[in-house]
């Protein structure tokens, strides 16, 4: 297939150009604002303004300062927030097992050579690390349980280590399986145990490779766990490394648990990260993060049900058959069918985590619906994400404005306190948020419990 770029500067050219301008002149303090409100761009039909590209794009990033003492997040009306687990070492995503028991991926990408670093990648690497997000990946899974009921766990444990930038995590009778980077790993489980020992066994080898552009891989389980599926985001920001470079990425993954085969399920997905079944209608939805540098209003970052054979537009075009112009040679037989998502949630929020509501603990307007994680904006003025919403569902359908459960991560000079990624719902109702800058599992109850 013809390699695909830009038509004139790369994408990854154009950011590292200016994070070296502001760096060392300050120019980010120029770059546009924003032109509508978040709002705008959320919901089942937002508005998609012209696109703007820029010489200089972009470039908003919030100082990660973690939380000080005794702030915790801002809750919505009705509702409460703790500490669940605190000076934890960047986690990212949770898992809860049947029994209760927490499953928290403390990870990050995979370290890169130093030698294979060039200028552009040297300042990259800068601006990780002033978001948070330059730590050198834990590499392991700990374990949180709280017994007696009080809502803080007072049991932790490493559950699993030396792994390889651990991400997804899915349990199917006694075997639990733990999405790397790079492979689909399965262990042994019993209910009730704090460690696993044994040697885990290579189910399924996933995407990775030197580039790894987006590195976190996802898990969800069928039904009758027969099938795992796994997220794969891109390489690249709109194939500017070449399609050569994609190949089962952008992708929802199916794999055969049995065998280890696997076969793409759903594509043009850029960079799908949340997954969840719709209780209602048994679909399988997505958080996807959508691409960047055509402006602060564009592509709002979205979820969606997936439909098996299901075509979502990445490269090619965006919000279902938006064409984007910098994507040479252009597929219009794939445009043609490209799927429109269901629900936008804002221009670069970076929404990962969904959890469905599973009861009516956290009040009556909780009790159909999703729950979804905003990691937050980097290229945004001003940010945008940055907390937890809940957009309410009918018939299994996404129906209504999206509402703030928990905010606060910015502070009003717009450094970060923390930043929200991973959600999951206890068995109790109560609601579980990894923050990966405040190293911090945040718990959402009601306000009288």
């Amino acid at each position: 297939m013809p390699k695909h770029r830009f038509a004139a500067l790369s994408p990854r050219f154009v950011i590292s150009s200016l994070l070296a301008g502001a760096m060392i002149t300050g120019l980010s303090a120029c770059s546009e604002t924003s032109k509508l409100p978040i709002s705008n761009g959320m919901g089942a039909n937002p508005e998609l303004p012209a696109p703007n590209s820029r010489l200089l794009p972009t470039v908003n990033v919030a100082k990660a300062v973690g939380w000080p003492s005794g702030l915790t997040p801002t809750v919505a009306e009705g509702l409460q927030v703790n500490p669940f687990a605190s000076n934890l070492n960047h986690p990212r995503w949770l898992y809860v097992l049947p029994n209760g028991d927490v499953l928290v991926a403390e990870t990050n990408a995979p370290t890169r050579p130093r030698n294979n670093l060039d200028i552009r990648s040297r300042i990259t690497s800068w601006f990780f690390k002033r978001a948070g997000a330059a730590v050198i990946s834990p590499n392991r899974i700990m374990l949180l349980r709280d017994s007696d009921g009080d809502g803080i766990a007072e049991t932790r444990t490493i559950f699993l280590d030396n792994l390889h930038s651990p991400f997804g995590m899915a349990l199917i009778d006694h075997d639990l399986y733990i999405a790397n980077t790079d492979a689909v790993i399965r262990f042994p489980y019993e209910e009730g145990e704090t460690q696993i020992t044994a040697a885990g066994t290579k189910v399924a080898s996933l995407p990775a490779g030197e580039i790894n552009h987006h590195w976190t891989k996802n898990i969800i389980a069928s039904q009758y766990g027969a099938y795992l599926y796994a997220t794969v985001g891109s390489n690249s920001n709109v194939a500017e490394n070449g399609m050569e470079n994609e190949v089962e990425r952008a992708a929802i993954l199916e794999i055969e648990v049995a065998n280890g085969r696997s076969r793409v399920f759903a594509s043009g997905l850029r960079n799908p990260n949340g997954l969840a079944w719709e209780p209602t209608t048994g679909k399988l939805w997505t958080a996807v993060n959508e691409r960047d540098e055509l402006g602060n209003d564009l592509v709002p970052d979205y979820i969606t049900s997936v439909s098996d054979g299901g075509f979502y537009g990445w490269p090619y075009s965006y919000y279902g058959q938006h064409i984007d112009d910098r994507v040479k040679p252009q597929r219009p037989d794939l445009t043609a069918k490209a799927i429109a998502p269901d629900y936008a949630l804002g221009s670069h929020t970076a929404s990962l985590g969904i959890a469905f509501s599973t009861g009516s603990l956290l009040g009556d307007k909780y009790t159909n619906g999703l729950f979804i994680g905003q990691h937050g904006s980097w290229n945004r003025k001003p940010a945008s994400g940055y907390k937890v919403i809940f957009v309410p569902f009918n018939n299994g359908q996404a129906a209504g404005p999206a509402e703030d459960v928990l905010t606060g991560f910015l502070s009003s000079e717009g450094e970060a306190y923390g930043r929200p990624v991973g959600v999951a719902l206890q068995s109790t109702g109560t609601l579980l948020v990894a923050d990966d800058v405040g190293n911090t599992i945040w718990r959402v109850s009601p306000a009288s419990h």
